[in-house]
């Protein structure tokens, strides 16, 4: 009789215990609803943008002139700096160091150096190609093609889109960089000595052309056949990371300004005229040298890949980089 009510008790009671489990929401089993929290990015105080002029950066002297990024981020209560720094050397060491966010114009050949000596540095956008735009200049008139530069003095800015034209140049005659006596030298200094007849042969780009050929020199070759002149848009990686919604909107201000460009011809290049203190005249004919077209295409990638090249040829890169890595993605 005993056993008898120990085993109705015990069936009693694991009754009991499952109509209590039974009144639980499915699949909670009891437990505390989890919850999530998404932490709040504040956006930047400031964004600080290079801004360079030469040879004929027209959408950053667009996007400048007619506020098109204080217009975007005032809103979000961002101030927008321009710092002038026209050395992609000291943009990428100004980039390292956190006080530069975007290199709005800035040589292929500076960002490679950069990211292959562990700058984080990623490419956004291609600012622009004009291999017409980079010349060797020369003023003698026996000198009437590049073999004819074989032993001469030639100067311009070592490890530039200048410098990759003169080496370019020179393997497409069948020459090497030990053919000619090469020295580094800036532009304005280059047109100088050439003129002067100190030196056979000038790497000239921008403006610069324009003037040396008012005072006697001419063009022996642009880049066109030898290499695009590529010019890329680059921003900090730790900035991409942490704002890539800025970054984006970023992108979106330079598309304006384009379309500026292409809705107020008369009108931008007045402003850019303005600006950099050349003629209308001026500013028109080399407008035309310039594809300012942002998207980054399978050709550029493999002209990035023909900059890096040159930099390790010519003893100016130890190491490389994965090209693509360089590449920011966005999207």
């Amino acid at each position: 009789m005993n056993f008898y009510k120990k085993t109705i008790f015990i069936v009693s009671a694991l009754i009991i215990l499952a109509s209590f489990a039974g009144c639980a929401p499915k699949g909670t089993a009891n437990t505390p609803k989890a919850t999530t929290t998404v932490a709040k990015v504040e956006n930047p105080k400031v964004i600080n943008i290079s801004y360079v002029k030469a040879p004929l950066n027209v959408p950053s002297i667009i996007e400048k002139k007619k506020q098109l990024f204080e217009n975007e981020f005032s809103k979000d209560n961002i101030n927008i700096k321009y710092p002038e720094i026209t050395e992609g050397s000291k943009m990428t060491e100004a980039l390292a160091s956190g006080s530069l966010d975007f290199c709005n114009a800035i040589g292929a050949t500076s960002v490679i150096l950069a990211g292959a000596n562990g700058v984080d540095i990623k490419i956004i956008g291609i600012y622009s190609r004009a291999p017409k735009a980079f010349t060797i200049m020369v003023k003698d008139p026996a000198i009437k093609t590049i073999a004819d530069l074989k032993g001469k003095k030639v100067v311009g800015p070592k490890g530039t889109i200048l410098h990759q034209l003169l080496l370019g140049a020179l393997a497409k005659d069948n020459l090497k960089a030990s053919d000619v006596q090469f020295s580094n030298m800036a532009i304005p200094a280059s047109v100088s000595a050439l003129l002067a007849g100190k030196v056979d042969a000038a790497l000239v780009a921008g403006p610069s052309v324009a003037n040396a050929q008012k005072n006697g020199a001419r063009i022996l070759t642009t880049g066109e056949g030898i290499l695009d002149a590529t010019i890329v848009i680059a921003a900090s990686g730790k900035f991409l990371e942490k704002y890539p919604d800025i970054a984006k909107r970023y992108l979106a201000v330079h598309e304006k300004s384009l379309q500026f460009m292409k809705d107020n011809g008369d009108e931008t290049y007045q402003i850019t005229a303005d600006e950099t203190k050349l003629t209308l005249d001026q500013v028109k004919g080399m407008y035309g040298l310039y594809d300012f077209s942002p998207e980054i295409t399978e050709k550029d990638i493999s002209e990035l890949t023909k900059t890096q090249d040159f930099l390790k040829q010519n003893g100016m890169l130890t190491k490389t980089v994965d090209i693509k890595s360089l590449l920011a993605n966005l999207k």
